[in-house]
C-alpha cells in the first residue's frame, strides 16, 4: 500500500487521504474509514489513479455526493475514489447538456431551468450527483434518467472507458446494466432536453422540491429511499400499515414523516440502520407476505 500512496502522490492525481471516514462523506453521516480515499479533479488525474489502482491489484470503489449509499462501520477495503470538484463541470448547448460525474443533480435540474430547457423537473430535489444518478436510474413524479439520457460515459474494471447510448445502459426501475452485467462508474453524461415555458419549468420544480420538503425527513441525515417499490405496491405505505412509523433500533429510526426513509439521529452506525431494515423486512414479509429489497446501496467490510 506505501508503493501504491508514493506512485498516487509522484502522479499528482489529487487530493489523497489515509484512513478517511466516509461518515464525512456521506448524506446519513455514517461510514468507517476508507483504507485509502481520492478526490481527482479532471478525467485525466481518474485516469492516472485507475492505472495505478489496476497496477497493484487493489480493490476500488467510486462515490459521488455520497447519498443512496450505507457504508459499513468497518470502512472500505483499498481504494476508494470520490468524483466531485474538478469533475462537475457542464456545458449547455440548444437543447442538450453534457456534464461531469460530480455535478450536483438538484444544481443541473436548477441551471437549466433557468435557461427554459424540460426534462429534468423530475429531481429536483433528489439529492446527489449526475453520476449516481446515472448509475441507478434516479426518478421522482413518474419520471426518470432513463427518459432524458442520450449517453453515458462509463469507466469499467478493467480501466477502459467507453460512451454508452441509453439502450446500451439497459435502464429498468432504479437500475442499469452497470449494477451488475457490466460493472462500471459513470464519469460524465449527455441529456437531451426540450425547450419550454420558463415560467411553467420553474413552477413544476418548485412544485416537487416543495412535495418533498413536506413528505420527507432531508432536515436530518438520511440515504434516502432505503427499499425499491415492490409495485404495484409502495414501500412507505406498507411500513406504515405495519406501523413501523417512529421505530428505534440504537441511533437509527424509521421516519414519522416518511416510512421509507430511516433517519441519523445524531450518533447512528451502520449495524443499527441494517438491524433496523432486516426488521423492516421480516415484519412485511410476515404480515404482507412481500418481499422487500432496499434500494440503498450497501457496501463495505464485514
Amino acid at each position: 500500500m506505501n508503493e501504491l500512496l508514493s506512485e498516487l502522490r509522484e502522479l499528482n492525481v489529487g487530493v489523497v487521504k489515509i484512513d478517511e471516514p466516509l461518515s464525512h462523506h456521506t448524506t446519513i453521516k455514517i461510514g468507517g474509514p476508507a483504507d485509502v480515499f481520492i478526490i481527482p479533479s479532471s478525467i485525466e488525474q481518474l485516469e492516472k489513479t485507475m492505472n495505478v489502482i489496476r497496477k497493484y491489484k487493489v480493490n476500488w470503489r467510486v462515490i459521488g455526493r455520497g447519498s443512496n449509499l450505507l457504508v459499513s462501520d468497518n470502512g472500505i477495503e483499498g481504494v476508494v475514489i470520490k468524483l466531485g470538484t474538478g469533475l462537475d463541470h457542464m456545458t449547455i448547448g440548444e437543447s442538450k447538456v453534457q456534464v461531469g460525474a460530480g455535478y450536483s443533480l438538484v444544481r443541473l435540474a436548477m441551471t437549466i431551468s433557468r435557461k427554459g430547457l424540460s426534462g429534468l423537473e423530475f429531481a429536483s430535489g433528489i439529492p446527489g450527483s449526475v453520476g449516481g444518478a446515472v448509475y441507478m436510474n434516479a426518478g421522482a413524479h413518474g419520471s426518470d434518467i432513463s427518459n432524458i439520457l442520450e449517453k453515458a460515459y462509463v469507466l469499467f474494471e478493467d480501466g477502459t472507458m467507453e460512451w454508452l447510448t441509453n439502450e446500451q445502459m439497459e435502464f429498468s426501475y432504479r437500475t442499469s446494466c452497470l449494477q451488475k452485467k457490466r460493472p462500471g462508474v459513470v464519469v460524465e453524461a449527455v441529456f437531451q432536453l426540450s425547450e419550454g415555458d420558463k415560467e411553467s419549468i420553474v413552477q413544476e420544480m418548485q412544485k416537487n422540491k416543495d412535495y418533498r420538503k413536506e413528505t420527507q425527513p432531508y432536515h436530518y441525515p438520511c440515504a434516502g429511499s432505503i427499499f425499491r417499490n415492490p409495485l404495484p405496491f409502495y414501500a412507505g405505505q406498507l411500513i406504515e400499515e405495519c406501523q413501523l412509523k417512529g421505530y428505534i433500533i440504537g441511533g437509527a429510526k424509521i421516519s414519522e414523516m416518511h416510512g421509507n426513509f430511516i433517519v441519523n439521529n445524531g450518533n447512528a452506525k451502520a449495524a443499527d440502520v441494517l438491524e433496523l431494515i432486516q426488521f423492516v423486512k421480516d415484519t412485511i414479509y410476515r404480515q404482507k407476505q412481500i418481499k422487500m429489497e432496499t434500494e440503498v446501496e450497501i457496501i463495505g467490510r464485514k
